[in-house]
């Protein structure tokens, strides 16, 4: 049975609203509102057609709430119905609020319906033109031929060195021989690793290697939404099988059908959902939220936690046989505190990245500023190397070399040593437990540390330094040749190269 057009009419008086409704019930599913806000909650609730609304209503006349619904709610045909017929009305209502039609009272019960038909007509005229437009932008087979282009662009990406930027002796090399002998085998990966360290770039690489390579890759972030709106992003909804839900909606799962679906933080599911993911990847089947049948699909699933799912399954926060479903093969992605060698062809790779996006235009890194980055430990790894990258580039000078005086100061600090002013809450000096000698020599060794973090800060300049730290230039230059800190000439290094 097909659906009637959906209709709102507004009028402060009930009488005429319930004599509005008898005559247009049957061939309409007609909404009603007594005041200008409970009309706006129906129409951001109910995909409505056609506003039939009164001129004169006690907050806000009717011109002017349609106003509002042109702006909110531009494809809704909006209709005014009025006893009295000024003619600056008339002509403010179509100007301002683009009226389709003025009703005058008394209406004719024919004649009102008939206008009615006509204006839902014209709402889904103007839908299907919509569409067609589209369809005329882009054919089903330019769209095809697109997407196939990319995919291949994508997929040639990933054939030579897997889209991870490296040194030839990095550790990443294990990682990405482990993914390779994964990727054309139809079985489901656990990607593991602090947050930042690029699980989502080795779900991509093992897909475009896959025979899947050709089909969509879907991303989902589980820790993103709460429940009901993580359910129906995966799963999909029905119309009407929750507030809002005001039109049928294709989950992800659906849409990636044939390819590959990645869930980012899978730990941070709930008990609830566990259940259904499981029956995914045991059955092959979904069911939309508010739906009656089932759906087969054919995916494959990655999935990627920073968590340690095992001892959240001891724990029994985690559905042991979930686990076992989405991990009978586990890839782990080291910290980037442990890729020390990756550190200068990642920043590279950043920094020509950055510089496309900012565009401003750098000679590269300094060997100081090489030297910071990889005293630094990146609690953040790529993710917060990227940032930094992003400061140091803006900071930077146009046409010039990053130095370490242009990186944020905590990864100064780093290059200089421990801070001495990190306390635990006992008050003994956590960088300092690891000093060996005589209370002398501990004092030194600090001392050192701040002038050499001062300097880095202050590209060298020892007037600069001096200054900052109350000393002369003379007495400044002393302890240097004391400590044996001596400059080490900045320096651009070579153009990021990509490991064949």
């Amino acid at each position: 049975m097909t659906a009637l057009p959906p209709v709102l009419v507004i009028d402060d008086e009930v009488r005429s609203v319930e004599a509005l409704e008898r005559i247009l019930e049957d061939d309409f599913d007609v909404k009603k509102a007594t005041s200008a806000r409970e009309a706006e909650a129906i129409l951001a609730d109910e995909a409505i057609q056609v506003v039939l609304c009164d001129q004169r209503m006690p907050d806000i006349s009717g011109v002017d709430f349609l106003k509002g619904v042109r702006e909110r709610w531009p494809d809704v045909v909006r209709m005014i119905i009025s006893g009295y017929t000024d003619a600056e009305d008339i002509i403010q209502g179509i100007n301002e609020a683009g009226i389709y039609q003025y009703v005058t009272k008394p209406w004719q019960p024919d004649s009102l319906t008939l206008t009615l038909k006509n204006a839902s007509r014209l709402y889904k005229l103007q839908r299907e033109n919509e569409l067609l437009a589209v369809e005329l932008r882009m054919s089903s087979t330019r769209a095809e031929r697109v997407v196939a282009t990319r995919r291949a662009d994508l997929r040639e990406h990933y054939a030579g060195d897997d889209g991870i930027v490296r040194e030839k002796s990095s550790p990443m090399n294990d990682v990405c021989d482990r993914m390779r002998r994964v990727a054309p085998f139809d079985v489901s990966v656990m990607i593991t690793g602090e947050s930042g360290t690029g699980k989502e770039l080795i779900a991509r690489a093992l897909h475009y290697k896959s025979l899947r390579w050709n089909k969509p890759f879907v991303v989902e972030n589980c820790a993103a939404l709460p429940d009901e709106l993580l359910e129906s992003e995966l799963f999909g909804h029905k119309r009407g099988a929750f507030t809002g839900a005001v039109e049928d909606h294709i989950g992800l799962f659906q849409r990636a059908d044939g390819g590959t679906v990645f869930l980012d933080e899978i730990g941070e599911v709930s008990p609830r959902l566990q259940a259904k993911l499981l029956r995914v990847l045991q059955e092959g089947e979904i069911r939309p939220v508010g739906g009656q049948k089932t759906r087969t699909i054919n995916v494959r699933v990655i999935a990627a936690t920073n968590r340690d799912l095992e001892a959240e399954v001891q724990a029994g926060r985690f559905r042991e046989d979930l686990y076992y479903r989405l991990a009978p093969v586990t890839i782990h992605l080291p910290p980037l505190r442990e890729r020390l060698l990756d550190i200068p062809p990642i920043a590279r790779a950043l920094i020509d990245k950055a510089q496309k996006q900012l565009g401003k235009c750098v000679k590269g890194l300094s060997p100081e500023a090489v030297a910071c980055l990889k005293a630094y430990p990146w609690p953040g790894n790529v993710r917060e190397l990227q940032n930094e990258i992003q400061h140091a580039l803006i900071m930077g000078p146009q046409g010039g070399v990053i130095g370490a005086e242009h990186l944020s100061r905590r990864v100064q600090q780093a290059a200089a040593g421990p801070s001495p002013s990190k306390l635990d809450f006992a008050g003994v000096d956590l960088s300092l437990a690891g000093l060996e000698g005589t209370l002398r020599e501990r004092i030194e060794s600090v001392e050192a540390q701040i002038l050499k973090e001062s300097l880095i800060r202050h590209r060298w300049n020892k007037s600069r330094a001096a200054k900052e730290l109350g000393l002369s230039r003379v007495g400044l230059r002393a302890k240097l040749e004391r400590y044996g800190l001596e400059k080490i000439e900045a320096l651009p290094l070579e153009p990021a190269k990509k490991r064949a």
